[in-house]
């Protein structure tokens, strides 16, 4: 699931290539080793989780070189969870994409019991077996956890390729075993998402609802992206969990309202894909009054569920393939909401802004009036001084400080 566009190229690694017949075949890789040191700090060295939920990453060799990267990841919890969730709007959408979301649809987004992920093989455009090999993951987790279609599978990787099914159901069983609620196994199961992401992106956090004050409520997550990455989604998963009661008419609105104001507000190459899937499941095991629209509660979580989907979604930006910059976008006084995506999207998708950031050289005209006078900008003057025929004879560069814009 990534591109071969732009800078990413310069990211991958090449393998040397091998011949069929006489046909060269060159294969790629991401950069294979220890996670950069500048990305270290996002990776957190404990957390609070959800109770009643486990989780694990084991590895089963999806990819037949792998042999040592966990690329089966498992969560499970003790009790039957709402759950919903947001796909790709990508004309073509993969088989994982259409099972799990068919099974919500059945289910009424409730009995949903875990999910069930592989890396390393997409199970993207490959027609009627793909869907059957997104049914028999499923099957082999709901056997572990004694229920009948009760998880959400997903999957990422290698698009138009078969999945090896025998060998990742011949290994549910393994990861079923080694389930387990510590740090540890969050982040094992965090890895095992990850394709040519380079750091796992793991977060958790504790909250309270006005109902229950006194109630510590978790919320934990995991994401994976690292190219092909415009709204709405794109090559990435979202696996998001809380021990918070909430019904499952409340919650499709409560998790499309945050990925609207998160993962659909992000992007890297302007790219979109075919298996991009957030999900959010809550079993309750907190206790407390349950969450329903309308209540106080409902708008408490929508805020905490918000937050903490932003600062996943910032991970992936973060991680970018090639990615150099993280630059924000605030839209002030604007019309409307629709109005300051536009905005902020043709901003965000300029090639011209992009190369200007990446060279921390925005070569924007600055009067030498304002310069002189060391008035600080409140906006960026360029295409009126084009037309009047002005050339640019100061660069921002030289004017940091007194242009809202900084350059690290």
């Amino acid at each position: 699931m990534g591109s071969f566009r732009g800078p990413i190229l310069g990211q991958l690694r090449p393998i040397p290539a091998r011949r069929t017949g006489q046909i060269p075949c060159r294969f790629y890789s991401a950069p294979v080793g220890s996670i950069p040191a500048s990305k270290k700090k996002y990776v957190p060295t404990k957390g609070t989780y959800p109770v009643g939920f486990q989780a694990t990453g084991v590895v089963v060799g999806v990819k037949p070189g792998n042999t040592a990267k966990p690329d089966l990841a498992f969560v499970a919890s003790d009790r039957p969870c709402t759950a919903a969730a947001v796909f790709t709007k990508n004309k073509f959408q993969a088989a994982p994409v259409t099972f799990s979301r068919s099974l919500l649809q059945n289910k009424g987004n409730q009995s949903i019991w875990g999910v069930l992920v592989n890396s390393g093989c997409a199970n993207a455009v490959t027609g009627k077996g793909g869907l059957e090999d997104a049914a028999k993951m499923a099957q082999a987790a709901d056997e572990c956890l004694g229920q009948n279609n009760g998880t959400i599978v997903m999957s990422t990787g290698v698009i138009g390729q078969r999945l090896p099914i025998n060998k990742i159901i011949k290994n549910v069983p393994t990861a079923h075993e080694a389930l387990g609620s510590s740090h540890e196994h969050w982040l094992r199961c965090a890895k095992a998402i990850c394709t040519t992401d380079t750091f796992p992106k793991l977060i958790s956090r504790t909250f309270t609802l006005p109902s229950s004050p006194t109630t510590e409520y978790r919320i934990a997550g995991m994401t994976k992206g690292a190219g092909m990455i415009h709204p709405n989604m794109a090559t990435l998963l979202g696996i998001i969990t809380t021990d918070a009661a909430i019904s499952a008419a409340a919650l499709p609105s409560l998790l499309k309202s945050a990925v609207d104001r998160s993962f659909n507000s992000i992007t890297i190459d302007g790219d979109t894909s075919t298996n991009d899937t957030v999900a959010l499941l809550a079993n309750g095991a907190a206790g407390g009054k349950e969450i329903v629209e309308g209540s106080e509660d409902y708008e408490a979580f929508r805020n905490v569920l918000t937050g903490f989907a932003t600062e996943l979604a910032q991970l992936i930006v973060r991680d970018g393939e090639g990615a150099t910059k993280f630059v924000t976008i605030r839209v002030t006084e604007s019309a409307d909401e629709e109005a300051a995506r536009r905005i902020a999207s043709t901003i965000a998708r300029s090639p011209l802004v992009k190369t200007a950031l990446y060279g921390r050289d925005a070569n924007w005209y600055v009067p030498p009036a304002m310069v002189s006078m060391g008035r600080r900008l409140t906006s960026v003057q360029g295409p009126d001084f084009v037309r009047n025929g002005l050339l640019a004879d100061f660069r921002a560069r030289n004017a940091c400080e007194r242009c809202p814009i900084s350059f690290p």
